[in-house]
């Protein structure tokens, strides 16, 4: 026989006949498991007496196993938490529907989009990532359903504001199709709207390219005439963007990373660079060994002050340099093109450094720890539980021999 201490668990909430009479759970005052015409299958009620009009009503809080025992409770307990405030929890759920329907019937898709678009940057680090975002909808989305509200969208709609960049933008295309994906999935949460429309645009559009088509990596400098680049038309040209740029060539990082490179990160003495977490891609610590090149261009970096502690300020505010300072650099010196035709980018010199180590017969772990680059693998993951600095040490040295000639490094 079942008293209110006893606690239910899931074996009995699974054994449930239609039959037995409802099963109390002693963890919350009132919650009780009733059978329904399914075994196996029973019907959260929570009894109670309303705070509002002194009568006993039973709330439901849905349907065993699809609500489990544990969530059953939690909504037990919020709803006991208002009537200690005084509160009928039924006619505040009332309350709640009858205003998400007064919103479903005013809510467009770019009030949704920039609601959730408010609510979501704060946990983006990456700003330009957060302009990004709502700009996509803005430009792409907007113009065709923008003003349309929530529960008149259907998956045409969807479609039609992807078409135009549907094949000849399918990278972007697909990007926005995830962030009105992301939109829409808030309202069905707020239960605005019922099913996802995005999840059937797929039939009302081509095929896009695939991904080998479609991807396009940055346009990389083939390795073997990076010494000439940098002997002949870099040269001698006393600028930070130029040894800025040699510097990540000799180091293999991202541009960003070494735009904001800080002496207080340097180890000179060790010859490490320690670049944070919180300015890595991934988010975790990595750590750079320093060639002898690499140290004599820092040398000539020390004799130049910077008020931030950069070690490549700008040369007219002392601050950060743009993302663009690399581009323009590149962009007045010698247009290497790739096999495509387009001109090499700064962060291509990190695929030239990949296909040095893979054609000079570096292992394959001493360049993807070299480049930071997340193992995706979680079994390969697991196993790697050193970043190699010390192995690494001899394959920067010999990549930066290639790069910079002996005589060179002399005349840093």
């Amino acid at each position: 026989m079942w008293t209110q201490i006893d606690m239910l668990r899931d074996a009995t909430a699974k054994a449930i006949k239609p039959t037995d009479k409802p099963i109390p759970d002693g963890t919350v005052t009132g919650l009780r498991l009733h059978s329904t015409k399914t075994k196996g299958r029973g019907a959260w009620k929570l009894r109670f007496v309303s705070p509002e009009t002194g009568e006993r009503r039973d709330m439901g809080l849905g349907v065993y196993p699809d609500i489990s025992i544990n969530e059953a409770r939690r909504l037990a307990n919020k709803a006991r938490s208002q009537i200690a405030l005084g509160i009928d929890p039924i006619s505040a759920r009332t309350n709640d529907k009858k205003a998400t329907l007064i919103e479903a019937n005013i809510l467009t898709f770019a009030d949704a989009a920039e609601k959730v678009f408010a609510n979501s940057k704060a946990g983006w680090k990456n700003k330009k990532h957060q302009a990004q975002w709502i700009n996509t909808l803005r430009t792409y989305v907007f113009p065709n359903m923008g003003h349309k509200l929530l529960s008149e969208i259907d998956v045409n709609d969807v479609a039609e504001s992807l078409r135009p960049i549907w094949l000849t933008k399918a990278e972007t295309a697909s990007r926005v199709k995830q962030r009105i994906h992301h939109v829409l999935e808030w309202a069905c949460a707020q239960q605005i709207i019922v099913g996802n429309p995005v999840n059937g645009v797929k039939h009302l559009l081509p095929k896009q390219p695939s991904t080998s088509v479609r991807v396009q990596n940055f346009p990389a400098m083939p390795w073997r005439i990076i010494p000439r680049f940098v002997e002949e038309d870099i040269g001698d040209v006393d600028n930070v963007s130029r040894n800025l740029l040699l510097f990540v060539i000799l180091t293999a990082v991202r541009s960003g990373e070494a735009r904001k490179a800080k002496w207080s990160e340097f180890d000179l003495k060790q010859r490490i660079w320690t670049i944070p977490a919180s300015r890595m891609k991934a988010h975790t610590m990595h750590r750079v060994p320093l060639s002898g090149p690499v140290l004599k261009l820092l040398e000539k970096q020390q004799q130049k002050s910077s008020k931030r502690d950069l070690v490549f300020p700008s040369p007219r505010a002392g601050g950060e340099l743009t993302d663009m300072a690399l581009t323009s650099f590149l962009r007045k010196h010698r247009a290497v093109s790739d096999t495509l035709g387009r001109s090499a980018t700064a962060h291509g010199f990190r695929s030239s450094f990949r296909d040095w180590a893979s054609e000079n017969g570096y292992p394959r772990d001493y360049a993807e720890r070299a480049l930071a680059h997340t193992i995706k693998n979680a079994s390969e993951a697991a196993y790697h539980r050193t970043d190699l600095l010390e192995q690494r040490r001899p394959m920067m040295e010999n990549w930066a021999k290639h790069v910079i000639s002996e005589k060179k490094v002399q005349s840093f």
